[in-house]
């Protein structure tokens, strides 16, 4: 169990080109597939204490489907709820918009992948090779080099 945090997460919409890239790089180490993916994307930034913590991207993919393209929280702050709090606010958000399903990439292995799986998605499919095929350089977790991406789904009801 993490750290509490006393202080709650206050979400805004920024627009794209405002988008906090810094902390968005924490998730996704390509600032050039970052820019790539931010027009038509909505961006979310989570707030607490007058700092901004935590960031997240939605890409809309085709009626009633959109896709979490970037979610992240300072490291500083991490392990206190606010990927929770800011993914469970950005899920309501686009459930009230008539989301029918969000789907994220995320490696085969690590805290991402139980992170998701808490909030109810599921494994719809696999990439494989796409961390090789899409990352010059590669990506490591624990001493581990992501190969896979595992894609997941939630289904909203």
């Amino acid at each position: 169990m993490g750290r509490q945090d006393d202080a709650a997460l206050s979400v805004r919409e920024v627009p794209a080109d405002e988008a906090p890239m810094a902390l968005l790089m924490l998730a996704d180490p390509s600032e050039e597939k970052i820019r790539a993916y931010l027009p038509g994307s909505r961006c979310f930034v989570g707030s607490s204490d007058g700092s901004d913590v935590a960031a997240c991207v939605v890409l809309p993919r085709d009626a009633g489907t959109y896709e979490l393209m970037s979610i992240s929280v300072r490291p500083d702050r991490q392990q206190r709820g606010h990927g929770t709090a800011l993914l469970k606010w950005v899920l309501a958000f686009f459930g009230r918009l008539g989301a029918r399903r969000m789907e994220v990439g995320t490696g085969t292995f690590g805290h991402q992948l139980a992170f998701y799986q808490r909030q109810g998605f599921r494994v719809a499919r696999i990439d494989r090779d796409f961390f090789v095929d899409n990352y010059p350089e590669p990506i490591f977790e624990d001493g581990i080099r992501h190969l896979d991406m595992l894609r997941l789904v939630r289904e909203y009801a």
